[in-house]
């Protein structure tokens, strides 16, 4: 990060970076997109260099990177840690797979009838709990940090996000726009976007809130999921909905500590859900599906044979109501429903219908 440092590698020729660096790893290189140049000639010059280019946002999005490195590298998507994740006790230990990654696998895990059957539930509940309070970042799983101590890490990396990186994504004259816009999505996160009513809300155009959308997402700060559409005899809704990832960081966004709504609980789960399917390099397409008549599916994961369907709950006793939005949805889809799932904090497993399962969600995500 330090621009004399960065200055003195911008200066190198690509004989230079064979010699010298042959194989090295570059951190935040967005701050720098010449040294990208550099290095796509050392590359072309001498394919047997390697780099490991690291930096706090999706680089490939960003168009003087795509552009330079287009068939040259090989893409890692390094999200917050995930439930089995933070099952671990150190960093050699083996990452048991979710019922969710066996299932992109294509696998057929067995579901305990109970939550309170499942050998590891103490370890998933925990690690649940943990996530759904603090997030995945890394830097907060030390056992020595309190709890004000990981509030005030988050607290940090809302402002230094704000400060630091978001700046190295766009040049912004006033950073005040964005961060009310960032409240706003953390406020409604779970909900379809309606960027006119947000632009005549934040005093901002539609285009910008729809630029700011983009650099969240590009950051890692939320997934914009698009509506499925494709049946054409359905009057379907086109609008997007917006999720931020890490429920540790949309806290410090809200400013409080706990006690979840539905929306953030929901957000939490399709964020986890995402994440795991990404881990895993999972060829998988993410949407929501919801008709302008009232019915909504929560999550839609697309596969290469079919689909799995989510409906999201935070209660604690799921009934077949719960599922009415899942039921005969195999009539909208253009491809098979292998099998859906209600996610909730309900310790039963329940087979609703025989594509229709409920879990509780650490069984299932942990």
């Amino acid at each position: 990060e330090d621009p004399v440092v960065r200055g003195s590698y911008t200066q190198l020729t690509s004989s230079q970076w064979h010699s010298l660096y042959p194989k090295a790893s570059l951190d935040e290189v967005q701050k720098a997109p010449i040294l990208i140049e550099s290095i796509k000639a050392a590359y072309d010059q001498y394919p047997d260099v390697r780099y490991v280019l690291l930096g706090s946002s999706q680089l490939l999005l960003l168009q003087k990177v795509r552009e330079s490195l287009a068939g040259r590298c090989t893409i890692f998507d390094m999200y917050p840690l995930t439930l089995p994740e933070l099952q671990t006790s150190s960093w050699s230990d083996k990452i048991q797979m979710s019922f969710w990654q066996k299932l992109l696998k294509q696998q057929t895990p067995d579901f305990y009838p109970s939550f309170l059957m499942d050998p590891r539930m103490a370890a998933k509940k925990a690690a649940w709990d943990y996530l759904l309070r603090f997030g995945g970042y890394p830097a907060l799983v030390d056992e020595e940090l309190t709890d004000q101590e990981r509030y005030q890490w988050l607290n940090n990396y809302v402002r230094t996000y704000l400060e630091r990186d978001i700046r190295d994504l766009a040049s912004f004259r006033d950073l005040e726009p964005f961060v009310k816009l960032q409240h706003s999505f953390a406020l409604q996160t779970a909900q379809t976007l309606n960027a006119s009513t947000l632009s005549r809300n934040l005093g901002i155009s539609a285009k910008t809130v729809q630029h700011y959308l983009e650099y969240l997402n590009i950051s890692y700060q939320a997934l914009t999921l698009p509506s499925w559409s494709r049946n054409q005899n359905k009057r379907l809704t086109k609008a997007p909905k917006v999720h931020l990832l890490d429920m540790g960081v949309l806290q410090a966004v809200l400013r409080k500590h706990g006690g979840l709504t539905g929306a953030e609980f929901e957000s939490a789960v399709v964020s986890e859900l995402y994440k795991q399917a990404k881990n895993i390099l999972a060829n998988a397409s993410f949407y929501h599906l919801r008709t302008l008549d009232g019915r909504e599916v929560d999550l839609l994961v697309e596969l290469e044979n079919g689909y799995f369907a989510f409906e999201i709950k935070m209660a604690s006793n799921i009934s077949k109501t719960d599922a009415r939005h899942l039921l005969k949805l195999e009539e909208f889809l253009d491809k098979p429903l292998i099998h859906a799932f209600v996610l909730s904090n309900d310790n039963t497993t329940r087979q609703i219908t025989d594509k229709i399962t409920a879990v509780h969600t650490a069984m299932f995500l942990g």
